[in-house]
């Protein structure tokens, strides 16, 4: 007599029959594990309300039979694609790629795959097409690396009828934002070369209407401000180490010039380089502080004082608050999103000449 299913063997027995090359469904689990298929597809969907018990079983009748979830199913089952989107600006760079990257790896752990669409302009037409592109795709939400100011008034403007969250760009009050600590990283290095003894800091500053850079130029000025020393006028460029160099130029040629705080570690290079050309010591004649720590900046001539950013630590919380919005709460909340920084002190940054440190 053949056996029904309410007759049949144990679930583990009958999880190691041979389906002669046929790949197991879920069906094949639920009997396995002796569930019903509305519980395997809460198992798939980490549903908080299956026993552990009961998810164990489950999991193993998967092994057992080898189970594979189709994405198609899982997405079926959960109406949801468990696909995310990521729109990103200026993603060469060291911080927003590092960042894209963290996202990759914590989104593949939480079973997502992520669509990145990289834009070169961010006006309103080309971040409106990136949004529908991603609402077509189905995105279950969306991560916007977004640091310029008129990006976050694009995404504002382009109505994403999907869970957003940004970084380094605060667009509402309702739209989440992870961000490193800026104003505290910028407050050190300039705190740091003030306590060596240097008179005031002149400041390599990033693109105006960059979130960070505004940050980083407006924490410096106010550092200078609480300390009663003089306030000189900033320079901007465009995080490259050419800007860096050009402007880097200008100041070597001023010998009132013994420290210089730079927004990023690339510029910072640019300026080394400056100050090597002109016959300019760094530490002796000037120090240098950068931000980032990018891996080279251990490798500089001399290692390079930095503000150390954990990009890896950004793009986590990221996703991380990304998936307690989707979840409506289910997944446990990020910690704080604003991300703390520190000061790495190497060998760019000393006294100025003639005078010990007060430090």
């Amino acid at each position: 007599m053949t056996p029904s299913a309410d007759d049949g063997p144990t679930p583990r027995r009958r999880g190691r029959r041979s389906f002669a090359g046929a790949r197991p469904v879920m069906a094949d689990v639920a009997r396995a594990a002796g569930v019903s298929k509305q519980t395997v597809s809460r198992v798939l969907n980490d549903h908080p309300a299956v026993r552990p018990a009961t998810r164990e079983a489950v999991l193993e009748a998967m092994r057992t039979l080898g189970y594979r979830p189709s994405r198609s199913a899982r997405s079926l089952a959960s109406g949801r694609t468990r696909m995310l989107g990521v729109i990103s600006f200026d993603a060469a760079r060291y911080g927003p790629a590092s960042a894209l990257t963290a996202i990759n790896t914590a989104a593949q752990k939480a079973g997502y795959l992520v669509s990145s669409i990289a834009l070169d302009t961010a006006d309103r037409g080309t971040v409106t097409e990136a949004v529908h592109r991603l609402s077509a795709e189905g995105a279950d939400g969306v991560i916007a690396i977004a640091p310029q100011r008129w990006v976050g008034r694009a995404l504002a403007e382009a109505d994403l009828n999907t869970p957003l969250v940004v970084l380094d760009n605060p667009l509402a009050d309702d739209i989440p934002l992870v961000t490193g600590d800026s104003r505290a990283g910028a407050r050190k290095a300039t705190e740091h070369l003030l306590d060596l003894g240097h008179r005031t800091v002149r400041h390599l500053a990033g693109p105006a209407g960059w979130f960070s850079a505004d940050q980083r130029l407006a924490a410096w000025r106010a550092t200078l401000e609480a300390a009663g020393a003089e306030v000189p006028e900033p320079l901007a460029g465009d995080w490259s180490a050419d800007s860096g160099y050009d402007l880097g130029r200008r100041l070597a040629r001023d010998p009132e010039v013994t420290a210089v705080f730079v927004s990023n570690d690339q510029m910072a290079l640019g300026l080394l380089h400056a100050l090597h050309e002109a016959g300019r010591p760094v530490p002796g004649d000037v120090s240098v502080v950068g931000y980032d720590d990018i891996p080279e900046a251990a490798h500089l001539l001399p290692p390079l004082t930095t503000v150390r950013s954990d990009f890896a630590e950004i793009g986590t919380r990221a996703l991380r608050l990304l998936l307690h919005r989707i979840d409506g709460g289910g997944q446990p909340p990020p910690a704080d999103p604003v991300v703390p920084v520190d000061l790495v002190v190497r060998r760019s940054s000393g006294p100025p000449p003639g005078r010990s440190s007060r430090a």
